[in-house]
């Protein structure tokens, strides 16, 4: 196929304070006509820098960028771009938004023409139904929509794509990027993609390049990605090329991460012993567990608000029973009440028919032997990451000398990876960082439950990794019981003893519990050579899919999908013996 597209030698820095740093460094890519490219890389390593040379949003100092033949020395209506924040006017109709970039690309065509153009691409995103309707008025899901109707709209030769899905949740996110999908095919466009998500990469692209850290980052070696189409995110655990591209990328984007990460960690845990609030003396002496087994019980939990038109009961008779110690999953979809659950548990929710019990004794409020990780991490800004541990810490070992109490939070904040940052100021970190803050004070509790509520929902892909990894090392070292909130399939698999799998609501309740029999500890490398692991995708990913668009799958069903995982497992077993057998 024919180059339209190539960049050489591309550079790019910029001043900070009185010196000059280099984002970019000798930037090499040719991009076929009809070619799919995914460009992949961590938050800060000048994707979105890259994104906008290519769209002539800025000019690089070295080397440039070719397009069709000519140099790209500014924007054109070659190059369509669809950012991560949605742009949109948002006194203007859905209608209007499009209406505009067409106007300002097809001045030459009728109006009927161009009224034609519109609607077109609306019915492509499947807005028909909202056309009228203002931004204020639409999902994070469907602004994105329509922000990619108006840049195929002004049918540009090449499609620009800025992490377009990653402000979304991890569902619409997986439901728009199949929709992109069958868009793609349907337009045939060549398309750059800039993306965090390995999988996004994998079942949208044709290739795939990472970018390397920064400063200074690069561009990678490129992975083909030999996949036929359409790519069903579910079956597709079951190619071979699909389980080995997924490892070879993903490896290679541990390895950059783990040749720029050298985290010190000095400080012993002291043995002091945490004040139990809410308990009777004799327990908080004692400090110990009153029972190992039905630990935590949720006995036909319900929750009802009342309404204008009613009582609505968001979850009805939620039955689920956790030992000490194990970590749990909640996943499905938006709306299921998995936040119901967690927040009831917490103490922070009344419950309204049914009972939560931990440890022996009935959860009524709030309590410090809960601690809860919510999305966003509620820290005090004005604080040091040290302090806003130490506010926690001062309250659950008051009997601990000083020193003692400094060396909980300490061992927790480098536990996490901030022994360098704990004594800058919360404003002054990032949403990763912050959140590392948010875990390390949860654990620095000592808590009988840690409550985690889509803890890392709000960070890119990559940085999620790199979360996860904090969060099982910590959890590895204090078994803690956890219930964890996530939409996230692979954060529920990679995490968990039990992935408990949520009907929809309203009246939602338990529609599956998956036993992940995945060893511990785990690592993501690990997981990503276990035939087992992709068996557990499937299956999730499927159970979704049954209950998508607010369905309510027969019990026949969810078992169908339960038996086909340890159908595959039991082929997979099979294949393993005959080639130990045969290499006898």
């Amino acid at each position: 196929m024919d180059t339209i597209l190539e960049i050489s030698a591309l550079g790019k820095s910029y001043l900070s304070g009185n010196s000059t740093v280099e984002v970019l460094k000798d930037i090499n890519l040719k991009v076929s006509d009809g070619e799919f490219v995914a460009i992949l890389g961590y938050s800060g390593s000048g994707k979105t820098t890259l994104i906008n040379t290519i769209a002539g949003l800025i000019q690089p100092e070295t080397g440039g960028v070719i397009c069709k033949g000519r140099e790209v020395d500014g924007p054109g209506l070659d190059r369509g771009l669809v950012f991560q924040s949605y742009s949109l006017m948002p006194w203007m109709s859905v209608q209007s938004n499009i209406r505009l970039a067409v106007d300002s690309a097809h001045k030459k065509k009728s109006r009927r023409e161009r009224s034609e153009l519109v609607n077109h691409y609306i019915d492509m995103v499947g807005l028909s139904h909202a056309a009228g309707r203002k931004p204020a008025e639409l999902s994070g899901g469907m602004r994105q929509r329509v922000s990619l109707a108006r840049a195929l709209a002004m049918q540009p030769d090449i499609l620009l794509l800025d992490e377009p899905l990653s402000a979304l949740d991890a569902l619409t996110r997986s439901k728009l990027q199949d929709e992109l999908a069958a868009i793609c095919e349907q337009e045939k466009k060549t398309i750059i993609l800039i993306t965090n998500d390995v999988d996004e990469a994998i079942l949208l692209a044709d290739k795939i390049v990472p970018l390397t850290t920064a400063p200074a980052a690069t561009l990678g070696p490129e992975f083909v990605v030999d996949l036929p189409r359409p790519r069903d995110r579910a079956a597709i655990n079951n190619n071979q090329r699909f389980i080995e591209l997924r490892a070879q990328v993903t490896q290679y984007l541990l390895d950059l991460r783990d040749n720029q990460e050298n985290t010190a960690r000095s400080t012993e845990l002291p043995n002091v012993v945490p004040v139990r609030f809410g308990l009777p003396k004799a327990v908080r002496d004692e400090a110990k567990s009153r029972v190992d087994e039905r630990y935590l019980d949720f006995s036909q939990v319900s929750k009802t608000y009342p309404t204008p038109e009613g009582p609505l009961t968001v979850v009805k008779d939620f039955q689920l029973t956790l030992d000490k110690g194990e970590f749990v999953t909640l996943i499905g979809h938006s709306g299921c009440g998995k936040s119901t659950v967690l927040s009831m548990a917490a103490g922070l929710n009344p419950i309204s028919e049914g009972g939560i019990v931990l440890d022996g004794y009935h959860v009524e409020s709030a309590g410090p032997e809960r601690a809860v990780v919510f999305q966003a991490p509620s820290l005090m800004p004005w604080l040091t990451a040290f302090e806003n541990v130490m506010l926690g810490v001062d309250r659950v070992y008051p009997k601990a000398r000083r020193a003692e109490r400094r060396d909980v939070v300490s061992y927790y904040l480098e536990r996490v990876g901030l022994a360098d940052a704990m004594h800058k100021p919360a404003a002054d970190l990032s949403n990763g960082m912050q959140q590392r803050v948010g875990i390390a004070r949860a654990f620095a509790l000592s808590p009988k439950l840690l409550l985690l509520d889509e803890p890392f929902g709000m960070l890119d892909s990559l940085t999620r990794w790199q979360l996860q990894d904090v969060l099982m090392d910590v959890w590895e070292r204090t078994r803690v019981t956890t219930v964890c909130v996530t939409h996230d399939v692979d954060e529920a698999i990679l995490l968990a003893d039990r992935v408990v799998m949520m009907s929809n609501g309203p009246q939602a309740k338990v529609g599956n519990i998956m036993e992940v029999n995945l060893e511990r500890p785990r690592t993501r490398k690990n997981l990503l050579e276990h035939a087992d692991y992709y068996h557990y995708r499937e299956e999730l990913l499927d159970f979704l899919e049954a209950y998508e668009g607010g369905a309510n799958p027969d019990p026949e069903t969810i078992e169908a999908i339960r038996l086909k995982r340890e159908h595959r497992a039991m082929q997979t077993k099979a294949a393993e013996l005959t080639i130990e057998e045969t290499a006898l």
